[in-house]
């Protein structure tokens, strides 16, 4: 049985340095993705990230194999089952899906000209700072061959103002200054109007500090103090607030803070990411799934959980739904892995009555999920035009998000449009009212896409598919006391996922992954085994001198 690694990110060698051996250069540009299959290995880990060793312990189960049981089969259950799987825990993973994946899960689907494809919930940027997601993904891919990186992070306002993110320098604060030098949503004479002092604690975010001081101000009121110009709060800084899926006004501040420090204002990596070069199921899951199984993993997708019941004498019994589809009797576990969206970790918890003490329930039944989003995929007749960016950040087009050409970066749509002389084109509508027309949502995605990218206006769309999910955790102001930590009052239950707390720098996707992690950890600490090492980028403002400034303005 192969030794558990113990690096997230580096495929060999040692990792004291906190830097990737296999580390040289920068990732190319161009269209054609079998051009670019190059992997985020050789991107070099900041310097300054910051490592997290686990506790002490010998690198694998002796003796009988404790069973746990994994409930969730997204990012954070299968970075749990990985970590546990690969030290000789038993484990078993709970999937209510058909696949794996969660929120990044693929399934089949066909065209009406009969060709097989693969449809999701839409595009996901895999930015260098997720280290420990990356991390997992080098258990089946050590080189990262399966991303493609794109060249940039280009935003377009409807006014005509454009910006991106290539020609920024990655290493902060320089990134911070030469963004505004650079950016046409930096006028000198908003730049004047702005509040420097209130802006300076943006130089050193920590955490959970962070959540101390802005969890009770929402995004939007946050800029509003700080002045920021209105054309780079719509055309970048909205356009980060909404990759949790949420209206400004109702997001916390914290979040929005701390996801500068992440992508910009803390890290060292910039705002360029890699994208898988085939759909999620064939670059990520399926070779994760073997990998765990060959780690005698058991994989039990289309199989929902019922309940989780505290055993009499320890352990946890497992119950899945009556019916003729699961005629399992319930089994024991020794510890159990939660990695659940809000509404399955409520819906569980509800069912599971003697799960927790009344103010863990009571927290977890007050979680929220943050508005509906639209994903819709079109299959067109014609190519877009040639120097369109395979990614696109838009704002003032309505509520139209983004747009992703996918045959610019993924395998499958590349061949689809190689074969037939068109293009595939995948547009996204965020935080949408819950009681949307989808017919009409449909209508003005394609309406505005239309406005971004004139020439497709003469394309007639082959086929389409549209994906309506309201899934997605929401952080909303004043709610980070009510987020669930990894352990609990039990010390054989613990939670995963991107809406848990974990007092750590990561969000988004990197949080699900190092959730899941630490759920793993804290079980092998339980039983004297080393678990996971972790990384993260720099927990606190990068300068010494910004940080005693930011320390000056913090004060009353």
């Amino acid at each position: 049985m192969p030794v558990p690694h113990d690096d997230p990110t580096a495929a060999t060698g040692p990792v004291a340095r906190g830097c990737d051996p296999t580390a040289a250069g920068d990732v190319p540009g161009g269209h054609d993705p079998a051009s670019r299959r190059v992997g985020a290995a050789r991107r070099g880990r900041d310097r300054r990230a910051r490592v997290l060793p686990p506790a002490p312990g010998a690198p694998r189960i002796t003796g009988p194999a404790p069973r746990t049981a994994v409930v969730g089969g997204g990012i954070a259950g299968l970075a749990a089952a990985t970590a546990l799987a690969e030290r000789g825990v038993r484990v078993t993973l709970y999937e209510r899906e058909p696949v794996l994946g969660g929120r990044l899960a693929g399934w089949p689907t066909t065209l009406r000209d009969g060709t097989p494809v693969t449809m999701s919930r839409g595009f996901h940027a895999f930015f260098r700072q997720y280290y420990n997601l990356r991390g997992l993904l080098r258990r089946t891919d050590p080189r990262l061959e399966r991303l493609n990186g794109l060249p940039d992070y280009p935003l377009w306002h409807r006014s005509g103002m454009r910006d991106g993110f290539r020609h920024v320098p990655r290493t902060p604060p320089w990134s911070a200054l030469g963004f505004v030098a650079l950016s046409p949503s930096f006028p000198p004479r908003d730049l004047t109007r702005m509040r420097p002092l209130a802006a300076l604690p943006l130089l050193d975010v920590r955490v959970p500090d962070v959540y101390d001081r802005l969890d009770h101000v929402s995004a939007h009121d946050h800029l509003e103090s700080i002045r920021f110009p209105g054309a780079a709060r719509h055309l970048a800084f909205e356009v980060f607030s909404r990759s949790f899926f949420a209206d400004p006004r109702e997001l916390s501040a914290a979040e929005m803070v701390l996801m500068f420090h992440i992508y910009f204002l803390g890290s060292a990596e910039g705002l360029l990411f890699d994208v898988p070069a085939e759909p999620f199921p064939a670059a990520l899951w399926d070779p994760l799934a073997r990998y765990l199984r060959r780690h005698g993993a058991e994989l039990r997708t289309s199989t929902p959980v019922h309940s989780v019941v505290p055993a009499p004498h320890g352990g946890f019994t497992v119950t899945l739904p009556d019916g003729p589809r699961h005629h399992d009797a319930p089994r024991h576990h020794d510890a159990v892995v939660l990695a659940l969206d809000v509404a399955g970790l409520r819906r569980l918890v509800a069912d599971s009555t003697r799960l927790g003490d009344p103010a863990w329930r009571a927290g977890i039944g007050r979680l929220r999920t943050a508005p509906p989003f639209l994903v819709s995929r079109l299959w067109l007749d014609r190519p877009v035009a040639r120097d369109r960016p395979g990614f696109l950040g838009t704002s003032g087009y309505g509520t139209l998000d983004n747009v992703s050409v996918l045959d610019r970066w993924e395998g499958e749509a590349a061949r689809w449009a190689a074969r037939t002389g068109g293009s595939v084109v995948e547009l996204h509508a965020y935080a949408l009212p819950e009681d949307a027309d989808l017919d009409v949502q449909r209508a003005r995605l394609v309406a505005q896409l239309h406005r971004v990218h004139p020439e497709t206006r003469a394309a007639r769309i082959v086929d389409e598919r549209h994906e309506w999910r309201a899934d997605c955790p929401l952080f909303p102001v004043g709610g980070y006391r009510d987020r669930p930590t990894v352990r609990t009052a039990d010390p054989h239950l613990v939670l995963a996922g991107d809406m848990v707390r974990t007092d750590l720098p990561v969000a988004l996707m990197e949080r699900a992954a190092t959730s899941g992690f630490l759920a793993a950890n804290a079980l092998l600490e339980r039983w004297g085994v080393r678990g996971q090492t972790l990384w993260t980028v720099p927990d606190q403002g990068r300068s010494r001198v910004l940080r005693g400034l930011a320390r000056l303005a913090r004060r009353p």
